[in-house]
């Protein structure tokens, strides 16, 4: 059972997956960074320095802080800037993934296209060569 899990774990398949999903996490940290720390302040720079993060509507009367985390503690709140957020991450790593899928799809049609190209005729024997130069002399005389 062991050399079984250990001939799945070494297949192709399995390994790529792996590596896939430890980049894609990290593509993921570096989309969260460019959304948190440059795309939504400068948006909320547009709208009159609106801070994303700590956007939020109090579901309870007991709620009457000012940021977000601190709202949270007294009770329950709706983080629409929080969701404002993750939607524009969402959107970001899709376009992405829409435009790396786009480029595996065209590099596959090129690879098709080079398969189905008809290959060249191969050259003639060197004999057959020197037999039509022959021929094509003997003709000229």
């Amino acid at each position: 059972m062991l050399e079984e899990f250990k001939k799945f774990i070494m297949k192709g398949n399995v390994v790529d997956l792996a590596v896939a999903v430890i980049i894609g996490g990290a593509f993921g940290l570096i989309v969260k960074s460019l959304v948190n720390d440059i795309i939504m302040p400068i948006v909320g720079a547009i709208f009159g320095g609106i801070d994303f993060s700590n956007m939020f509507i109090p579901l309870s009367s007991n709620v009457t802080a000012t940021t977000l985390a601190a709202a949270k503690k007294q009770g329950a709140v709706l983080a629409y800037g929080n969701f404002i957020t993750v939607t524009v991450n969402f959107l970001i790593i899709a376009f992405v993934i829409f435009l790396i899928v786009k480029a595996l799809n065209k590099a596959q049609e090129m690879r098709k296209k080079e398969e189905e190209a008809p290959a060249e005729p191969p050259a003639p024997p060197r004999e057959e060569v020197l037999l039509e130069e022959i021929r094509d002399l003997l003709a000229k005389k």
